[in-house]
């Protein structure tokens, strides 16, 4: 017990570690750095806005304050987002005084700035298709905006205070619940109406990882770190820093390295989140500039129409003959989406949706040309086929041939890229404010990561295999298209090399950890379905 008492005493101060002074020639660097990433970044942003909205007539101001106010909102949560989730990534550097905490935190906003702008959009619209299918295609009504608003500020109330008591809660596991709220709440108000509510079959993809991710974390990071000791004999490695002494260089670069993949991965993989729900804002506000996109070249245009034909073809060959074409094809292929019943006209819409797309892109022979007014329309039809596409082929009904699924796949994928883009200056917006949170509000999450888990200091094994492992996990997620905790992936890693180097594990804040892994999920759904039932009283 003594020998326990006088390892954690040994440990250096938080307050004198985190608060330490960065010399002046590192200070002014850093700070010439962030200060030109945010005059290009806003420069770059501004300039493409202007070009997007130069064809747009304005008409009347009050979409463009909605625009405003919806906008500062998703950047705002991906700015709570930066100073909650990212400082995970530098807590293993700042504790073995690989790099100077005021460094590691600018190094890491620039690794997640890095991360966000090459990120695919995958995870993105993976979190939309959580959403009920009516409030994604009437976007830019009232209901649509109560939505958006009301996931977002409850996801940005839950992850400012659990960042309040140094809790390292999940952003992923935020944002999900949030939109079950939303979901939830919006089949309790039209119980009647046969409204959808949450896509559960998304929903529990989406829980399996989140639920498997510290899981794996703890096993993964306590294997690596043990297969290292047997492994690597470098007596150093397996210390704790000594006083204020950076470790040697092998072992710092290692450690830099495992910092800036955590950072970068966490960028494209956490920086998703807030684009889809961007892109919804613009959709809803702004249908003429990002309804469909414009930058598909005439060349795209002839291929989706090909496209469209073989897979008109492919279609006819399941369509029920006893099926009757009802009112709107678009309504019947979107019962089919909520119900995900395959009736005897859902095959008939779905051929009729998309032969009347082809016939129109091709009248129009851009999707830049089809008028202001049809831009919603044409892009709620596009989303609604390619739904349809994936519920089928995913649920094996019909039952498609190998050949007949790789006509359908081809045909969603150009429907895909004419919907499902991200503008490059919102990638910029995003990770400007990831960045840019990163570097304001770290210090209470590193804390706990890096001195609140274990009994004894984080050694410099302990510290890479974590990171090691973390960054192992969100690259595998993000090239799955699914979200993943950055925060529990980490902690539950620094919790697994603490337990198999034997050093003890502090029991409170693994509880705490714990309680906050476990509420993160209902309080989110129910901040989110109040305040969506809230605001649709006002819209």
């Amino acid at each position: 017990m003594a020998e326990l008492a006088t390892a954690i005493a040994a440990r250096p101060p938080a307050a004198a570690l985190l608060d330490k002074k960065m010399h002046k020639s590192h200070a002014m660097i850093s700070g010439a750095v962030v200060l030109i990433a945010l005059v290009v970044g806003v420069w770059f942003i501004a300039t493409h806005i202007s070009q997007d909205f130069s064809g747009v007539a304005l008409g009347s101001a009050w979409p463009y304050v909605l625009l405003i106010v919806a906008l500062l909102i998703a950047l705002g949560f991906e700015f709570v987002n930066g100073f909650h989730d990212t400082a995970n990534a530098v807590a293993t550097v700042i504790y073995t005084h690989s790099l100077e905490p005021n460094i590691a935190v600018v190094w890491s906003g620039m690794c997640n700035l890095a991360g966000v702008l090459t990120s695919s959009g995958t995870v993105a619209f993976t979190v939309i298709t959580l959403l009920p299918v009516e409030l994604i295609l009437q976007v830019s009504s009232g209901a649509g905006f109560a939505m958006v608003f009301a996931l977002l500020i409850a996801a940005i109330i839950w992850n400012l205070s659990t960042w309040w008591f140094g809790l390292p809660a999940s952003s992923s596991h935020t944002m999900v619940g949030s939109i079950i709220g939303v979901g939830l709440a919006n089949q309790l108000m039209n119980a009647h109406s046969g409204t959808s509510g949450v896509d559960w079959e998304q929903a529990t993809k989406v829980f399996k990882v989140l639920l498997i991710s510290p899981i794996v974390g703890f096993g993964a990071a306590a294997l690596l770190f043990l297969l290292a000791k047997a492994t690597i004999k470098y007596p150093g490695l397996y210390e704790a820093p000594k006083g204020s002494t950076p470790p040697p260089w092998p072992i710092r670069a290692l450690l830099v390295l495992t910092c800036t993949g955590v950072s970068f991965f966490h960028g494209s993989n956490d920086g998703q989140k807030g684009m889809g729900l961007i892109m919804l804002i613009l959709i809803g506000t702004v249908p003429t500039a990002y309804a469909l996109n414009h930058a598909v070249s005439k060349s795209d245009v002839q291929q989706f129409i090909a496209a469209s034909d073989n897979a008109g073809k492919v279609l006819d060959k399941h369509v029920d003959k006893a099926g009757l074409l009802g009112a709107d094809a678009r309504t019947t292929v979107t019962d089919y989406i909520r119900t995900k019943q395959l009736q005897p006209d859902t095959m008939l819409a779905l051929r009729e949706l998309v032969e009347d797309l082809s016939h129109e892109v091709a009248f129009y022979k851009e999707f830049k040309a089809v008028p202001a007014n049809q831009q919603t329309n044409v892009r709620n039809d596009m989303y609604v086929a390619s739904e349809a596409i994936r519920l089928m082929q995913k649920n094996h009904n019909p039952a498609f041939t190998a050949q007949e699924n790789a006509v359908l796949t081809l045909y969603k994928s150009k429907v895909d890229k004419a919907t499902k883009f991200i503008p490059t200056w919102v990638k910029v917006a995003v990770a400007l404010a990831l960045g840019m949170g990163t570097m304001v509000g770290w210090k209470r999450i590193v804390v706990t990561v890096g001195e609140k888990i274990g009994k004894e200091h984080l050694t410099y094994a302990q510290g890479a295999t974590a990171e090691l492992v973390a960054m192992a996990t969100i690259f595998a997620a993000d090239n799955f298209g699914l979200p993943v905790s950055t925060t529990h992936v980490l902690s539950s890693g620094v919790a697994g090399t603490m337990a198999a180097n034997r050093s003890g594990l502090q029991m409170s804040t693994l509880r705490n950890i714990a309680a906050a892994w476990v509420f993160t999920l209902p309080v989110a759904a129910l901040l989110s379905g109040s305040l969506f039932w809230l605001f649709r009283h006002f819209a």
